[in-house]
């Protein structure tokens, strides 16, 4: 049995309706401040900090990484709520909602990088991915772990500022974190959590739906129709002129798409 490792959690609102909110890799729980405020206290959003991220723990390296994200984030479901989760944390929120299916209200999957979904749907899409992420991977063997993230944040910035522009706190954050990335294979790409039985998908029941930025790589586009395909009922948006990270670029759109959500699902 290893040990927990609790989460540093911000909360943003005071609304009555409770909103699980999960960030990406390399960024941290401030990520959701724009969507938060675009929501303007309609809820009160919980927003932890993964291992290795913002003010959370380093991660001990034990264990699997999805693994153990998830059962620190658990804990933080303490009643039935809203969940949305971004990128890695968008299969974070998958998770919960399998396992879990009494406690997730409503799910909302900006951009899931669960990749398992093309090599079922695509294996050549994954291999172009695969081809242009090597030099992060490179990058990492050599131990340069700074311009690992600094490609990584190329690759999925999505419009957002430049490396040489970003504070030095920021670059530093995310370097400290970029380590988690490989640690997520199984997860993302083998599905050794089995979100993509056919069986436990097909028993969601509550409310999903999935959201994308026009502007992003095509293999999400690939993923997300293909977890709407799966999922009874799933909606699949798309947010024009967003990249990958639409939660920070776009909140007003991405709390759009939430208040929709949430007004046909009583809190």
């Amino acid at each position: 049995m290893l040990a927990p490792q609790p989460l540093f959690q911000r909360s943003f609102g005071h609304g009555a309706r409770k909103l699980l909110a999960l960030h990406c890799t390399i960024a941290h729980s401030g990520a959701w401040r724009g969507v938060a405020t675009a929501l303007d206290n309609a809820v009160t959003m919980v927003a932890p900090d993964m291992l290795s991220h913002g003010r959370s723990p380093d991660w001990d390296r034990q264990g699997d990484f999805h693994d153990r994200i998830t059962e620190a984030v658990l804990p933080l479901l303490s009643e039935p709520m809203d969940v949305i989760g971004h990128s890695f944390g968008a299969t974070v929120a998958l998770r919960l909602a399998i396992e879990h299916p009494g406690l997730v209200r409503s799910l909302t999957m900006v951009e899931p990088v669960l990749f398992a979904v093309a090599l079922q749907d695509d294996p050549q899409a994954v291999e172009r991915h695969i081809a242009a992420a090597a030099p992060v991977w490179e990058a990492l063997d050599s131990g340069d772990a700074e311009l690992a993230a600094r490609l990584f944040n190329r690759m999925w910035g999505g419009g957002g500022p430049r490396w040489p522009d970003l504070p030095d706190a920021t670059r530093a954050a995310m370097t400290r974190g970029i380590h988690v990335v490989p640690a997520c294979d199984a997860a993302l790409f083998q599905d050794s959590a089995g979100l993509l039985n056919p069986v436990r998908l097909g028993k969601l029941s509550m409310p999903v739906q999935l959201l994308r930025g026009s502007a992003s790589d095509p293999i999400i586009a690939t993923i997300n129709e293909g977890l709407a395909r799966r999922i009874p009922g799933a909606e699949s948006h798309v947010v024009d002129g967003a990249g990958h990270m639409l939660p920070i670029s776009h909140p007003t759109e991405t709390a759009a798409h939430l208040r929709t959500l949430f007004a046909s699902t009583p809190a």
